[in-house]
């Protein structure tokens, strides 16, 4: 997937948005959500020009904020010598339609552009897969109103991705290319789930970092590992798991895996078609979830983060607080709590702290018992070494003896057997 984006010249871009009293809160733009999707225009490398920001009891079924203030729209568009309009809601394909012969632009909304930053971000086969599978949902049910954005061969923001195929025309090839793409994304999750199950094995906790896009993740996988991700201050830089292993103490190893920003208003089939990456949430024993401090939207963006945590992870995965770049802010605009530490990874301040939390949360999370199983149990045995780390077996007249160190869902199958705890 190569980008067709002219770097001689951004892409510049009016941005509209419409607050309308039927939506939902995700459903609605606000002064707030288009200062993001500014960050999000110029993470694509284009340049904003202007932003609208348009009231009204509902859409308009026809060109979604009003021919008239669409009209004001293109004048302004014109004014500032702008080549496209991007809208922060989410437009249907008669929308686009309808609006693209108003403005006699291209026209995008959210989740176009955000698509179109994660071709340019996706590095590995898998995020290559899983962006393409994600641009293809997304097109197919919009075919009929994209005309004009997709008769821009030449390209740039909005374009990059399958580009040339006649979309238009061929939905049977974009149906056929979604099929493979689920099957090759299959593969993928098949080859995770073994390298996960020799992790198992050899009994390395996974600790996921988790945040909102631009929190400072990559920066602190950086920091405690020397990953060397590049660690830039735009939105949605990271987009291929990065896992790394990282030594926490004398007694402790952890794989520190480094997912992609969640944001607010992420599409469901973005979601969904990210899940071979997201679902190292689902197998994570402790989640890391870093918070820009210093945001001051960040209440929001915690809520947002938290949300999908709930989607996608196991309900009893512990989940540590890490409050990032703290030496921006006082100390009394942090919070205090068992699962909360303060840091700034650009700094190194306060990494100890962390390490010891972290040491702390999975300590909790895992038991260390000693066991001793009836023969007629024998094949728990097994599921131990392929699930728990075993340190010690031996076959009694009594039944089998084990000490191992387990999670909260072994030790629950396990509670009857215990005979002690170490």
């Amino acid at each position: 997937m190569e980008s067709n984006l002219d770097h001689g010249r951004p892409e510049r871009a009016v941005l509209v948005g419409l607050n309308a009293d039927c939506f939902t809160k995700e459903q609605t733009a606000t002064d707030q959500t288009l200062e993001e999707l500014e960050a999000l225009l110029e993470t694509a490398g284009g340049f904003c020009t202007g932003k609208v920001l348009q009231n009204r009891h509902t859409p308009d079924p026809h060109s979604f904020i009003g021919e008239g203030k669409a009209t004001e729209v293109r004048m302004l568009a014109q004014a500032t010598d702008s080549n496209m309009v991007i809208f922060d809601n989410e437009l249907s394909p008669g929308n686009i339609r309808a609006l693209e012969e108003i403005l006699g632009m291209t026209v995008l909304d959210r989740s176009a552009l955000i698509l179109d930053i994660f071709a340019q971000r996706a590095k590995t086969k898998e995020g290559r897969l899983q962006v393409e599978l994600a641009q293809y949902r997304y097109l197919l049910p919009r075919l009929s109103g994209m005309g004009a954005s997709l008769s821009r061969q030449g390209g740039g923001i909005g374009t990059r991705g399958p580009g040339e195929t006649k979309l238009e025309s061929d939905r049977r090839h974009i149906r056929e290319r979604i099929d493979r793409l689920e099957d090759e994304l299959e593969q993928v999750r098949k080859v995770r789930a073994v390298q996960r199950q020799r992790r198992r094995k050899n009994s390395v906790p996974v600790v996921a970092i988790v945040g909102y896009t631009n929190a400072g993740k990559s920066t602190l996988l950086n920091r405690l590992t020397g990953a060397g991700i590049p660690a830039n201050n735009r939105l949605f830089d990271t987009l291929d798991t990065t896992s790394r292993l990282l030594t926490v103490s004398d007694n402790l190893d952890v794989i520190l895996s480094d997912t992609v920003g969640f944001i607010a208003k992420l599409p469901h089939h973005l979601v969904n078609a990210f899940h071979a990456t997201l679902e190292e949430l689902e197998y994570a024993d402790l989640l890391l979830h870093v918070i820009d401090a210093s945001d001051p939207n960040r209440e929001e963006h915690i809520a947002v983060v938290d949300k999908l945590i709930a989607k996608l992870a196991r309900p009893e995965t512990p989940v540590l607080r890490c409050y990032n770049k703290a030496d921006l802010v006082s100390p009394v605009d942090i919070p205090v709590g068992q699962d909360v530490v303060a840091i700034s990874a650009a700094t190194g301040q306060n990494l100890d702290g962390l390490l010891k939390a972290i040491e702390t949360a999975l300590d909790r999370a895992r038991h260390h018992i000693r066991v001793l199983l009836p023969y007629a149990q024998g094949g728990m045995v097994e599921t131990l070494h392929s699930n728990a780390q075993v340190l010690y077996v031996d076959y009694t007249p009594e039944g089998i003896e084990v000490e191992t160190i387990v999670d909260d869902i072994l030790l629950g199958r396990l509670r009857q057997y215990v005979i002690g705890e170490c």
